[in-house]
């Protein structure tokens, strides 16, 4: 780009050093620099919407990572929320499985005793249906004092008592540690289920947050490269517009040449006769017989300097009117391009042909084959682009045209 920018330095210096040049190569010049200028301004009008759209997408994007960032905000707040229930109830489940843990070893101890006492009091009844019962006239008989009397019987009487009692006791702790025992498995049964649904909805949670974390590092990595391509594109821009002034001033340097080569050329003619026979302004002809699929004026953002004939490939192109041709050749953009000065400020310019059917200088007449059509240069299909310019100006083809 810094190169480009010297050479167009240089030939805006060339130019204002030079003192005077032939009329047609300061119209080839000048040509070249208005187009470069119309590709110049249309690259910058493009990358323009392109800085535009980035921006767009950018801020779009910037949007969307400040709306994941408050979901994921949401989402982890309920997600605490839920981890720490989940631990209250783990810790919960914890105690209640050691609680009914205890309670089961207990209820299988206390099942053994009452077993061990049933069984005791079983074996005494069986003693007492093998020995008998004593009575009371035989512990008399079998004592020795009054004493012994009372003591036998009060021995015989507690120890009925106490094996009684013994039994019932532990048949009644069993029962209470049963009961005791299935109410601690009905509560832990359902704080597993608790348990078992907040682990669900929280790994659900923690599902959501990390799609939300990597569908926000995902569009953090899309907006930070959509700002530098932004950046890029406005470094671009910045240069196509230093550019593009550089070749504004080249072309008002050759503007103002060409309207001093006309002025001599004006000067000349009147102090000698002949040449070629200038064009009037309304007696050009079609080049070539096609519709009209692009027509002067803005497009895009910038001017179209011409009109865009649809004709196929390899149609004969025609002068417009008499004139000199002063450009026979490729021209960027145009392709190959031809340019005739009709000697009166007027010059007709057709682009984009296959082949150029004339040749540098040479004199031709209205409706004389100048060229063949075809798509060379900037073009999307086969077409002739006609232009007419007024002292180095584009103005409407149409307004010549019959």
């Amino acid at each position: 780009m810094a190169r480009r920018l010297l050479l167009l330095l240089a030939l805006v210096a060339l130019l204002s050093a030079a003192p005077a040049l032939a009329g047609s190569g300061i119209g080839d010049q000048k040509a070249a620099v208005d187009q470069k200028l119309v590709d110049l301004h249309a690259k910058i009008a493009a990358q323009h919407v392109q800085e535009s759209h980035l921006s767009s997408q950018i801020s779009s994007l910037t949007t969307q990572i400040h709306g994941l960032e408050q979901r994921v905000g949401d989402v982890s707040s309920k997600l605490a929320v839920l981890q720490s229930d989940l631990a209250l109830h783990q810790r919960r489940l914890t105690k209640l499985n050691q609680l009914f843990h205890l309670q089961t070893v207990r209820f299988h101890t206390l099942k053994r005793e009452y077993t061990l006492a049933v069984r005791r009091l079983d074996m005494r009844l069986v003693n007492i249906y093998k020995t008998g019962q004593p009575t009371a006239v035989d512990v008399v008989l079998e004592a020795r004092s009054f004493n012994d009397v009372l003591s036998q019987l009060d021995y015989l009487g507690a120890v009925a008592k106490q094996d009684k009692k013994v039994a019932l006791a532990v048949q009644t702790a069993r029962r209470q540690v049963r009961i005791a025992r299935l109410q601690t498995r009905k509560v832990r049964q359902g704080v597993a289920q608790e348990t078992r649904v907040i682990s669900a909805r929280t790994q659900q949670k923690a599902i959501l947050r990390g799609e939300l974390l990597s569908n926000r590092n995902q569009l953090a990595s899309a907006r930070a490269g959509k700002s530098h391509e932004l950046v890029t594109t406005k470094k671009q821009v910045q240069d196509e517009i230093n550019e593009s002034e550089a070749l504004a001033a080249a072309s008002a340097q050759l503007a103002a040449k060409i309207a001093q080569s006309e002025s001599s050329s004006a000067s000349g003619s009147s102090a000698a006769s002949g040449g070629a026979e200038p064009a009037p302004s309304s007696g050009f002809i079609w080049p070539v017989s096609g519709p009209i699929t692009s027509p002067f004026g803005m497009r895009w953002g910038t001017l179209h300097p011409g009109i865009d004939i649809g004709v196929p490939s390899g149609t004969p192109v025609h002068a417009a009117a008499n004139g000199t041709v002063i450009w026979c050749g490729w021209m960027s953009g145009y392709g190959n391009l031809v340019m005739i000065d009709h000697h009166n400020g007027l010059v007709t310019l057709y682009g984009h042909n296959t082949s150029v059917a004339v040749s540098c200088n040479q004199q031709v007449s209205q409706g004389q084959v100048v060229s063949y059509s075809g798509c060379t240069g900037f073009c999307t299909g086969p077409h002739v682009h006609f232009e007419v310019r007024l002292h180095g100006s584009p103005v409407d083809p149409l307004g010549y045209l019959p």
